[in-house]
């Protein structure tokens, strides 16, 4: 998701104030979410096995289910249904896609960064729709240092839930543009070996399952890990000619680095593969189908799927989304998929 770099600042500020809204507005997201529902109730999306509602309000953005009680109200009522499922499966300390039934989790709101982790906010979300989440998604952002978040992860297991870490290799939240330290190419030479080994020591000794992607929404450029900084549309600075560099550059990053795992036994994780539904820019070289790392490497595949995010922006429907991008999931591997990542802002 594209967010702006100032929601570190205002999103305290935003939380204060509060404006009259106008109540077709608000029941127009309501419909959304009540029509997302409707598609995914269709068994129209038979591989989608997951979702995870992105609950954050950041500077025009009104993206938390109880932005307007209409909104919470839709929300409520359609994953009270027996078929959004709390509880996960694991085979192997892998998760597995539930036979019948959709597990329904979030990112519940922890904070700008998207790491301010706490039972609380795990507690507020789940009363605030009355229904618990199989898993606490969150970012784990290298701009500290490359270190496994085991703090963060304690605290969600100790909750009851499965930590799902977003691996964001980044020094800070500035975004449409490449990374002055991290780079995929850096990755794939080794450069950052021994904290990623430390790294999956760690996660190993949670002797707990766990959930991870590494570089979220990789074809879009908002992140500085998307192709059009490690190479973009050139064929001859690195590894296959007849591949664009930048994308192969991350699908090679991201092999190193469950390679790394898979190496200090770190066989507790569930790698998912976190794609936008829509690849920005949209060129050849930006295709998702050149970032995949593999089926050999990959377990789940993960969509975000945002309709309107300001108001004034497109509210495309959730089943448009959908429609544009599950033929191209399905094409690329024979995975479960997770929309990691829906919402809806009203609309002012």
């Amino acid at each position: 998701m594209l967010k702006p770099i100032s929601i570190i600042i205002l999103c305290s500020i935003i939380s204060l104030g509060s404006c009259k809204k106008d109540k077709a507005a608000e029941n127009q997201k309501a419909k959304w979410i009540e029509n997302a529902f409707t598609a995914l109730n269709s068994n129209a999306y038979p591989k989608v096995k997951a979702i995870a509602w992105w609950h954050e309000n950041f500077d025009n953005s009104k993206l938390r289910v109880d932005s307007s009680p209409e909104s919470l109200k839709a929300y409520k009522k359609e994953v009270a249904a027996n078929r959004y499922l709390t509880e996960p499966i694991f085979s192997n300390d892998k998760l597995i896609a539930p036979a019948t039934g959709i597990y329904h989790a979030a990112f519940p709101d922890f904070g700008g960064t998207e790491d301010m982790v706490s039972t609380q906010r795990i507690e507020k979300f789940e009363t605030l729709v009355d229904k618990e989440i199989t898993w606490a998604y969150f970012s784990n952002n290298w701009y500290g240092a490359l270190e496994f978040p085991t703090t963060t992860v304690t605290l969600i297991n100790d909750a009851g839930r499965v930590p799902f870490i977003r691996m964001m290799p980044r020094v800070s939240f500035e975004e449409g543009g490449p990374d002055p330290f991290y780079t995929m190419q850096k990755i794939i030479d080794g450069d950052y070996d021994i904290h990623l080994a430390e790294w999956a020591i760690a996660a190993k000794n949670t002797a707990q399952p766990l959930l991870v992607e590494f570089g979220t929404e990789m074809n879009g450029n908002w992140f500085p890990w998307n192709a059009q900084y490690n190479g973009a549309d050139t064929t001859d600075a690195y590894g296959d000619s007849s591949l664009p560099d930048g994308a192969e550059r991350f699908r090679d990053a991201y092999r190193h680095i469950i390679d790394i795992c898979n190496t200090n036994d770190a066989n507790n994780i569930t790698w998912f593969f976190h794609v936008d539904a829509y690849s920005q820019p949209d060129k050849n070289w930006n295709a998702i189908e050149n970032y995949y790392p593999g089926d050999e490497y990959i377990d789940w595949l993960g969509v975000s799927v945002y309709g309107a995010q300001e108001s004034g922006d497109p509210y495309q429907e959730f089943s448009e989304i959908m429609n544009d991008v599950y033929p191209q999931l399905i094409n690329l591997a024979d995975k479960p998929i997770a929309i990691l990542e829906f919402a809806v802002t009203e609309v002012d």
